[in-house]
């Protein structure tokens, strides 16, 4: 089984690339916002849990995350793996993931980090808020903002897994195809291993 984070600040195009990577390795893609949307809509526990923290304007617990993210593996035991988009976002969700996949005799296989510049990610931010209606890609000062974070409680995940020697860095810049061929290459070294 394939088990991969993609990595990167807001606007590196995670989202872009994990499209790609779930066709080409046949993995379910897990990103906690639209679990988030998704448990809330169809009123589950873990979603009404959630739901009761986000009302608040209160982070979900890794607890109640790692629920979720379990059932959502669960609910798909075809998968030759699994793709992690927006989670791990601390070292704590890091290590109460490892923990979850340990419990199942698996593990992550890579981390794969798009590496962007801040300039580049205020660009692309600017100009996807044109036509994705989101407030946090029109103001430079939230984009900013949204990257310092990303580099302080964020980015030390890398380094979790950079120590195991899972960490990869990926050049997030040139078209879509360049970027999905560097990925590809890296998740390819770590399977021939």
């Amino acid at each position: 089984m394939i088990n991969l984070i993609l990595f990167g600040p807001p606007g590196s195009g995670k989202g872009t690339q994990a499209v790609k990577l779930v066709e080409k390795y046949n993995l379910v893609h897990i990103s906690t916002g639209d679990l988030f949307r998704s448990q809330i809509a169809e009123k589950t526990d873990m979603g009404m849990k959630a739901k009761a923290f986000m009302d608040k304007g209160e982070l979900v617990p890794d607890e109640v995350t790692i629920g979720m993210l379990k059932n959502k593996m669960l609910a798909h035991p075809e998968a030759e793996g699994f793709i992690f988009d927006g989670f791990p976002r601390t070292i704590p969700q890091a290590e109460a993931l490892d923990i979850m996949l340990a419990d199942s005799k698996e593990e992550i296989a890579a981390v794969l980090e798009l590496e962007v510049s801040e300039e580049e990610i205020v660009e692309r931010l600017l100009n996807r808020a044109k036509t994705s209606g989101r407030s946090d890609d029109a103001n430079e000062d939230i984009i900013r903002n949204r990257f310092q974070v990303y580099l302080e409680k964020t980015a030390p995940v890398a380094k979790h897994y950079a120590k195991v020697d899972k960490a990869h860095k990926v050049n997030g810049l040139g078209s879509i195809d360049d970027i999905f061929e560097r990925l590809v290459g890296s998740i390819d070294t770590v399977l021939a291993c």
